[in-house]
């Protein structure tokens, strides 16, 4: 494989530099798309859709077929198998699922749910523990949610003919346990995957940086920018200002909840940017249609990607442009 170049976020996120490339080439000189897939989530579970996979070989087998489709990272929630409508944090879950998915994807980079902050409680606002545990399963790449905020998230009907409700939830990751969470994640060798939900998080991944916690001398920066429902503006003009403030030494990859998803990801490819699918993120392939299963969402990223002459990212390349060595054995 040849090596790869000018695949940073600043090697075109500037206008004129953007144009040239586009006059060119149109998407094809940009850097290779990395399609990241989110195969299960922490929240709603085959209540929402029946081919959502929550044990540990359904979890497998979706990320099989999702990386036959082309998926080049898996990021995993792993289920409490004692109640599968919850995530667990506990490692050695986490360690299993790692394990099983290597063994049926070979080069796929394995991305677990780190989170490393807190959950506040809405009514008392008392603060939880830190959530830090899973990072103990040293998966190849974890997310950490840099974030503080309160949100709602519409949870599916918990038993045929039930309603949606709505779930209150809060989080928060002060400068101490973000400290505290980069140092776990060096101490096991796992790359963090940087979640932000707001413009204000993008300033913490930079204050971070101007404080020490982390160096682009330890590879570039993966940051995946989360457009929930309701949380940011779904239009051009915004994913436009997210890449000027974007830090640098940066890659930088797109998520986007619910009916949005397709047109942000399409914005995405346009802008060289990287994208995120799966089931974590959107349960349905088209208006009122449920996803057959993660592969299908995998295929229609990629077959929007293609039709833009955007190329794809095969999992060596993902692995080169993010700092990563050989796939991870558990």
């Amino acid at each position: 494989m040849s090596e790869l170049k000018n695949y940073m976020l600043d090697d075109y996120r500037n206008s004129v530099d953007y144009a040239n490339m586009v006059w060119r080439n149109g998407l094809s000189g940009f850097p290779p798309a990395i399609v990241t897939c989110a195969i299960t989530g922490g929240n709603n579970g085959k209540e929402s859709n029946p081919n959502l996979p929550e044990t540990i070989p359904e979890q497998v087998e979706s990320t099989y077929e999702a990386y036959r489709a082309g998926a080049t990272m898996v990021h995993i929630h792993a289920r409490n198998p004692e109640n599968l409508a919850q995530m667990t944090h506990n490692p050695e879950y986490y360690r299993e699922v790692n394990a099983k998915i290597r063994e049926k994807c070979p080069e796929i980079i394995i991305n677990n749910t780190n989170i490393m902050g807190r959950s506040i409680d809405p009514e008392t606002l008392s603060l939880g523990t830190p959530m830090n545990t899973i990072t103990e399963a040293s998966a190849e790449v974890g997310s950490v949610d840099i974030s503080n905020y309160f949100s709602q998230i519409s949870m599916a009907p918990r038993e045929e003919g039930g309603e949606s409700w709505m779930l209150d939830r809060g989080y928060c990751m002060p400068f101490s346990d973000a400290k505290a969470a980069i140092e776990k994640m060096k101490k096991y060798n796992v790359k963090p995957e940087f979640e932000c939900f707001a413009m204000s998080d993008m300033h913490y991944v930079n204050w971070l940086e101007r404080n020490g916690v982390i160096s682009p001398a330890d590879g570039p920066y993966w940051i995946q920018f989360v457009y929930t429902t309701g949380s940011n503006w779904n239009t051009p003009e915004f994913m436009n200002l997210l890449k000027q403030v974007c830090p640098k030494n940066a890659i930088l990859g797109i998520i986007a909840a619910g009916a949005q998803q397709w047109p942000v990801l399409a914005q995405a490819l346009i802008h060289g940017l990287h994208v995120r699918v799966g089931m974590e993120d959107n349960v349905y392939i088209a208006k009122g249609e449920k996803a057959s299963g993660n592969a299908q969402l995998v295929e229609k990223i990629i077959r929007i990607a293609r039709e833009l002459g955007r190329p794809v990212a095969t999992c060596r390349q993902a692995r080169q442009m993010l700092g990563l060595g050989t796939p991870r054995i558990w």
